[in-house]
């Protein structure tokens, strides 16, 4: 019987999670909510790189490892496609495609922190949704800008910023409300191309907002790479027989 570690944290981890069995590990780093009744076991922390995660492997004898980390957890994903291959056993991975702009869109890339602090500097009320990051320059707010943040634990903020403590997924009548609230004037995001964030994109284009998009990072390459939780699950039928899944 193959045993399955999932290296999981997003929406799309957890779906497959809760399609495993008791033999199979859903490991967490640690950080958001910790699912309840998993029909398989649960993990939460790190593994020491990928030396540790290959040991992890070796101890429990993995015999398939799955990455569907988010698509910005680079160093996640190159310490699992490494780990695989010290321990000799096959990575599978999703790689979940990025949204697409659309017919009144105002898309604009940057490929890092630098390069976003410049494009923010026309800007007076952008609305941050990049995750933690933003928390370490709450400090360096020019006199000019007021920050809006959302992120999945609460901050205090401070005079020049307001941190939400939110969670996934938005419904499109809060989005609008929250940006009517905010009177931001620019969005900030990373592509991740979840249909459970991707409300806010809708309601930029509305009010005609452009939207700093934070460039994805070169993820490895590994043994298989599925662009749907669907595509992956029926390949993990066809490895074993589907009522021990």
């Amino acid at each position: 019987m193959s045993r399955i570690l999932l290296l999981g944290g997003v929406g799309d981890a957890l779906s497959i999670a809760r399609r495993l069995g008791p033999q199979d590990i859903y490991s967490l780093a640690g950080l958001g909510k910790r699912p309840a009744d998993l029909p398989c076991k649960l993990r939460v922390g790190g593994f020491g790189g990928a030396e540790g995660l290959a040991d992890f492997i070796a101890a429990t004898g993995i015999d398939l490892l799955l990455d569907i980390t988010h698509p910005y957890a680079a160093q996640i994903s190159a310490n699992a496609a490494r780990a695989a291959e010290l321990s000799g056993v096959p990575c599978w991975a999703l790689h979940r495609p990025g949204w697409q702009a659309g017919a009144g869109d105002d898309w604009r890339e940057v490929a890092d922190w630098a390069e976003l602090s410049a494009a923010l500097a026309p800007f007076k009320r952008p609305f941050f949704t990049l995750g933690r990051e933003p928390l370490e320059h709450l400090d360096s707010i020019p006199d000019s800008q007021f920050w809006t943040l959302r992120s999945l634990d609460g901050h205090p903020g401070n005079a020049r910023a307001t941190v939400i403590g939110a969670r996934g997924p938005f419904n499109l009548a809060d989005e609008r409300a929250l940006f009517a609230a905010g009177q931001f004037d620019v969005l900030i995001s990373k592509n991740s191309g979840s249909s459970a964030t991707e409300p806010k994109l809708q309601v930029a284009r509305e009010l005609g907002l452009p939207v700093l998009l934070l460039a994805r990072p070169q993820l490895p390459t590994v043994e298989r790479e599925f662009s749907c939780v669907e595509g992956l699950w029926q390949a993990l039928q066809g490895l074993r027989p589907a009522e021990i899944l």
